[in-house]
């Protein structure tokens, strides 16, 4: 019996099985809490502080990979007021998400009102219209890459077909942005997806109300579902204009910033600097000034926006 007792204690885990054993219930509780939420929190040590204070350290040092960082004080901020390629970004960024969110919110909530239906095969059709959205960057950008190819690709196919003109989709600056905008729209299942969860989560007492009040389909559209979907537009319109600003897969693999920079978004032009250049003093400083943008965004956002939010339980 005592050798027996000798080699429980000997295995690595008995003393921590005698340990946990001694706790109270409040206690594991507490320790299991804290078990669960190590990954994210140390997902967000390594993963985000980490690189953010590096950054944070680099804006005001040059460093090429090579030599050691050197500091320059406030040089690199000096530069973002007289950088052309910075500026073309910028708008290159700015319009492709103007264009892209509005035009995603719509195309989304239009497929689950569509979906939004007990027919047969509609767990077909769900699928089919949520599968974009899960297909690997990579795969997505060589997919669309050979649809919007001048000479062989199908979408040029399709309008020589009928008649139209060739189109470079990729290679005139004044069609590219919208084969950006296409692509991006193509994928917003997603969205799509949690539009449908909150239109299923509308009680339908409200749409018969409506309907015996004399309201019409129009009616019930703007005076039922918009109001009560306002959370969920309001949280994919969050999320879409952060997604817009980080562009890059698409735009490194497609046409690399071209033609002519009108596809040079604001993150593609960060990895140019720090990786091409090997400028990461002045990358460090682009990335701070994105999140600077989104955090601006985002307050603008939910200051003049959230406000007009509606909620059925606002106090709860």
């Amino acid at each position: 019996m005592t050798s027996l007792t000798a080699k429980r204690e000997a295995e690595p885990g008995f003393w921590l099985s005698r340990q946990y054993n001694r706790l109270t219930l409040k206690q594991r509780r507490t320790l299991m809490g804290y078990l669960f939420i190590m990954p994210f929190i140390l997902g967000f040590l390594i993963w985000w502080l980490g690189p953010a204070m590096v950054a944070g350290y680099l804006t005001v040092h040059k460093w090429n990979f090579l030599s050691a960082p050197r500091f320059i004080g406030l040089a690199h901020f000096e530069k973002l007021v007289s950088d052309p390629i910075l500026a073309q970004s910028l708008k290159v960024t700015i319009v492709f998400s103007a264009i892209s969110v509005p035009l995603g919110l719509v195309f989304a909530f239009f497929l689950a009102s569509l979906i939004n239906s007990k027919f047969r095969f509609i767990a077909i059709f769900r699928t089919i219209y949520f599968l974009p959205s899960i297909v690997p960057a990579v795969a997505n950008a060589i997919l669309w890459a050979w649809l919007f190819n001048t000479e062989f690709g199908l979408i040029n196919y399709i309008i020589r077909a009928f008649g139209g003109p060739k189109i470079g989709w990729l290679q005139d600056p004044n069609w590219v942005m919208l084969a950006f905008v296409i692509l991006t729209v193509w994928g917003v299942g997603g969205s799509m997806i949690i539009f449908l969860a909150g239109l299923q989560g509308i009680p339908q007492i409200f749409y018969e109300a409506a309907e015996i009040d004399g309201a019409g389909r129009w009616q019930r559209l703007i005076h039922v579902t918009l109001p009560m979907m306002s959370p969920i537009i309001f949280f994919n319109l969050v999320i879409g204009f952060i997604n817009s600003f980080q562009v890059f897969v698409s735009a490194l693999l497609i046409t690399d910033g071209g033609p002519q920079r009108a596809t040079l978004f604001l993150v593609l032009h960060i990895w140019r600097t720090a990786f091409s250049s090997q400028k990461m003093g002045y990358a460090s400083v682009l990335s701070w000034l994105l999140f600077a943008i989104l955090m601006l965004l985002s307050f603008f956002v939910f200051r003049y926006i959230g406000s007009r939010v509606y909620y059925e339980n606002p106090g709860e």
